[in-house]
C-alpha cells in the first residue's frame, strides 16, 4: 500500500476535512533516536545522507506550543549549528541556518517536556514550522532487577526485564521512573506532535514514506533524574493498541521503526505482529517507536502565484492518492508560495488548493512521479480568487524601525508570520476571503522584547495598508499615519476616543503637542477620525472623515479633512475600556493641489460616552 502525508498546519482545516483511517504524508519533516542497528541491516547513515543533497542556507520561523496550543517560552530550538530561545509567543526565528537542500532537522528542548522535533524539505522562502511539545509526565515507578509491566488505560503497555543502564553504558540499580505517550494516527495534531516526519531509512538503506499505525514514546529516568535506557543486549516487549479506525486494514505483521534523534529520520528496526487489536514486538532501546507500512518515494515541489506572478502564502494544499482510500493532510504554502516534500512514487494524485475560508480554488490531477519533480507554477485566476496584500512597518518605542522582529497574523484559527526587513517592513500576500475578512496582527521587537499587542483589522481586496505599528509595551494606545514617502508619524499623547450620544458621532485621535491643545493647531502633528457609525465595516463619503496635520513637513504644512478617495475601515468598536481599531487608506489633494497617498491606523481605548 502507498501513502503520503500532507500536514495540517491548523485546526480549522482539521474540523472541515474528514480524517480517514489510513494516514498519508506529504513529507516535510523528520526526527529519531540514536540506537544500535538491527541485525542483518545494511543501513549506512553516510550513504543515506547523500539523498539530502548539498549543504544549504535556509531561513526558518516557527512556533512551539504545548498540547493545549499555548505558547512555550524559553524553549531551546536548534537547527544545524544555530540555537535560539523561543519568545513569549513561543516564536523563534533562525536565518541562514545550515541544512541540506532536501532535508532540514529542527530540534526543540524544554525541561518538563519530551524533546520535540520536525524534519522538512526546506523551500527558498521563509520556512514556517509549528511544533507541539508533549509533557513528560511519569506514569509509574518500577525497580531494576525485577520484571515489570507499565500500561496505559488503552491497553498499550511495555514489559521490562529489569536490566537498565545510564547514558554512559554503566549498569543502573534502583528505582526507574517511566513516562509513556501513545500517539494514535487519528490524533488531529499528529503532524505537530510526532518527531521529524514520516520519512525513513529501510533496512536496505532505501528512502521510504511511512503510513503509521501508531507511535510510542517511552522515557526512563533514574532516582537522580538521569536518563536511562535498556541494558545493552536486553530487550523489552511493547504492545500498542491499534487505532479503532485501522483495525480492519491493519496487516498481520508490520515493520517496526525507531526514530534516530541524532539524524532526524526513522529507521527500520524489527517487526511487530498483530495480536487481537494490538501490535506486539520487541525493542532494544527507547525513545520513539513506530508501526508503519511504507512505499518508495519521489520528491515534489510546487509553487502557487497570482496572475502577476507574485507568490501566494498560507494556501492549504492537499494531495490524495487516487488508487487507495486513505486520508491526507493539508500543508500551507510558505512566503514564496511553495511547498516541497516526499510523495509516493508511481501514483496518480489529486491536488486540491483551499483558501482561508476552506473554499476550493484549484484542483487538478498530477503524477505519477518516479523522480524529483518541480511542477510548473500554478497560477490562480484573481478574478475568481482575489488576492489581498497586507503591508506595514514595525516601529520601536523611540520611533526607529524594528529590524529584528516579526508580525503574527491570526485569522480563522490559522496563524502565519512575516519577519521584518532592514527597513522594518512586513508583508503578507494571501487569497482574499470575503466571508472571513477580519484578522489580528501582533508585532514583536526581538531586540527589546516589546510588543504591539493584538490589533484587529479587516482585509480588503487589493492592498490592505496597515501603516506603522508601534511595538512598545509601555504604549497601549497610538495613532500612526504616513503620507507618501515621508516617515510615518506615531502619536501617543492626548488620546481621545469616545462616542458622542448627542451628535451620534465618534471621535478618535491623538496629538503630539507639548501642551494639551485647546484646538488642533496647523503646526502640530495630530490625526483625528470622525464617524457616524459604531458598526464595523468599510466607509467612504461623509460617513467618515479624517483631519490631520504634518506640522511643517514639506508642502503638508496644513491639514486636510474630507473623504476624497479615502476608504475607512472600522475594524472594531469595543465597549467602554476596550479598543476602537480604525484604518484608512486612499488619496487626497493637499492645499497646493498635489495628490497625496495616505494610510493611517488608530488603536485607542474607548472612553465613556458623552
Amino acid at each position: 500500500m502507498v501513502f503520503c502525508y500532507l500536514y495540517f498546519q491548523d485546526q480549522y482545516f482539521m474540523k472541515k476535512i474528514k480524517l480517514l483511517p489510513v494516514i498519508l504524508m506529504f513529507v516535510f519533516a523528520f526526527t529519531s533516536c540514536d540506537p544500535s542497528e538491527s541485525k542483518g541491516s545494511s543501513q549506512n547513515d553516510d550513504t543515506f545522507a547523500e539523498n539530502f543533497g548539498n549543504g544549504a542556507s535556509k531561513d526558518f520561523i516557527g512556533q512551539v506550543v504545548d498540547t493545549n496550543n499555548h505558547p512555550i517560552q524559553n524553549a531551546t530550538v536548534t537547527i544545524g549549528t544555530s540555537t535560539i530561545q523561543t519568545d513569549v509567543n513561543g516564536v523563534f526565528i533562525i536565518n541562514n541556518a545550515s541544512v541540506h537542500e532536501k532535508f532540514a532537522y529542527i530540534k526543540v528542548a524544554k525541561a518538563g517536556y519530551i524533546d520535540g522535533s520536525r524534519a522538512m524539505v526546506p523551500t527558498s522562502g521563509k520556512n514556517n514550522v509549528k511544533i507541539m511539545m508533549i509533557p513528560n509526565s511519569p506514569l509509574e515507578t518500577i525497580q531494576s532487577g525485577v520484571e515489570s509491566e507499565v500500561a496505559l488505560p488503552s491497553g498499550t503497555k511495555v514489559t521490562f526485564d529489569g536490566a537498565f543502564q545510564d547514558e554512559n553504558g554503566n549498569p543502573y540499580s534502583g528505582s526507574v521512573s517511566v513516562a509513556m505517550y501513545h500517539l494514535l494516527p487519528g490524533n488531529q495534531n499528529i503532524d505537530k506532535l510526532m518527531p521529524g516526519m514520516l520519512y525513513a531509512q529501510t533496512k536496505n538503506n532505501q528512502e521510504a514514506v511511512l503510513e503509521t499505525f501508531g507511535m510510542l514514546n517511552v522515557e526512563l529516568r533514574g532516582s537522580g533524574g538521569q536518563k536511562l535506557n535498556l541494558m545493552e543486549g536486553h530487550t523489552a516487549e511493547i504492545t500498542m493498541k491499534i487505532d479503532d479506525s485501522q483495525t480492519g486494514t491493519a496487516p498481520s505483521s508490520i515493520p517496526l521503526w525507531h526514530f534516530d534523534e541524532a539524524k532526524g529520520y526513522w529507521k527500520e528496526d524489527g517487526e511487530a505482529t498483530k495480536v487481537g487489536n494490538n501490535y506486539v514486538g520487541e525493542v532494544s532501546h527507547f525513545s520513539w517507536w513506530n508501526c508503519d507500512q511504507y512505499s518508495s518515494t519521489a520528491m515534489l515541489t510546487l509553487t502557487i502565484v497570482d496572475v502577476e506572478g507574485n507568490p501566494i502564502s498560507n494556501l492549504g494544499v492537499k494531495l490524495t492518492v487516487n488508487a487507495v482510500n486513505f486520508s491526507s493532510y493539508v500543508q500551507l504554502t510558505d512566503s514564496s508560495g511553495s511547498i516541497s516534500g516526499v510523495v509516493p512514487s508511481n501514483e496518480v494524485m489529486t491536488l486540491v488548493v483551499y483558501n482561508q475560508c476552506n473554499d476550493i480554488v484549484y484542483t487538478s490531477q498530477i503524477g505519477p512521479f518516479t523522480s524529483s519533480t518541480i511542477l510548473p507554477q500554478i497560477t490562480l485566476n484573481t478574478s475568481s480568487t482575489p488576492v489581498t496584500r497586507i503591508t506595514g512597518s514595525l516601529i520601536k518605542c523611540n520611533s526607529s524601525k524594528v529590524t529584528n522582529g516579526y508580525v503574527k497574523l491570526a485569522r480563522n484559527g490559522r496563524v502565519s508570520f512575516s519577519t521584518v526587513d532592514n527597513n522594518g517592513n512586513f508583508s503578507f500576500r494571501e487569497i482574499y476571503c470575503p466571508a472571513s475578512p477580519q484578522f489580528t496582527l501582533t508585532g514583536i521587537d526581538f531586540d527589546n522584547y516589546q510588543s504591539t499587542g493584538d490589533i484587529t483589522y479587516n482585509a480588503i481586496e487589493g492592498i490592505t495598508s496597515i501603516g506603522g505599528l508601534m511595538a512598545c509595551n509601555t504604549i497601549s494606545e497610538f495613532v500612526s499615519y504616513k503620507v507618501d514617502d515621508y516617515p510615518p508619524q506615531i502619536l501617543t499623547n492626548y488620546i481621545m476616543a469616545e462616542w458622542s450620544v448627542s451628535e451620534h458621532l465618534f471621535y478618535a485621535g491623538a496629538n503630539n503637542s507639548d501642551m494639551p491643545p485647546a484646538g488642533y493647531a496647523s503646526d502640530t502633528n495630530y490625526f483625528t477620525f470622525v464617524g457616524n457609525s459604531k458598526q464595523p465595516g468599510t466607509y467612504q463619503n461623509m460617513d467618515f472623515f479624517a483631519s490631520f496635520s504634518f506640522g511643517n513637513i514639506g508642502s503638508l504644512s496644513g491639514s486636510f479633512s474630507g473623504p476624497n478617495n479615502v476608504k475607512f475601515h472600522l475594524n472594531k468598536f469595543g465597549s467602554v475600556g476596550d479598543y476602537i481599531d480604525i484604518t484608512c487608506e486612499g488619496t487626497f489633494d493637499d492645499w497646493y493641489g498635489v495628490t497625496r497617498h495616505i494610510s493611517a491606523i488608530a488603536h485607542l481605548k474607548r472612553h465613556p460616552d458623552n
